[in-house]
């Protein structure tokens, strides 16, 4: 069975990238030589790993690498330390924010 990864590493310049791989060694060894220089991490090397999850389906990786690249930086790094009361936290005060925004003045 082949396994998926999806992986945040963390740039130069203190952002997050987030990605899925089937190979994560390969992966950031793509990433810190600059092998697409139109690509996010590219001007941000060096990089490095900061976490993976492993997955046993692409779509549920790519389904996670998604949501994880909507998340704020605040959100990715209480992810990486594993702090999930702070991602609990975080979430309610994004939905906090989003009914503010949705309710008619």
């Amino acid at each position: 069975m082949k396994i998926y990864y999806v992986y945040i590493l963390e740039c130069s310049d203190g952002t997050f990238y987030t990605g899925v791989t089937n190979n994560l060694d390969r992966r950031l060894s793509e990433h810190n030589q600059g092998l697409n220089k139109k690509g996010y991490t590219y001007s941000r090397r060096p990089l490095a790993m900061k976490k993976s999850f492993d997955f046993n389906n692409i779509i549920d990786a790519i389904d996670f690498e998604k949501q994880i690249k909507r998340w704020s930086h605040g959100k990715k790094l209480a992810l990486i330390n594993e702090d999930w009361d702070s991602i609990k936290i975080l979430s309610l005060s994004r939905q906090a924010r989003n009914d503010n925004i949705s309710q008619p003045s």
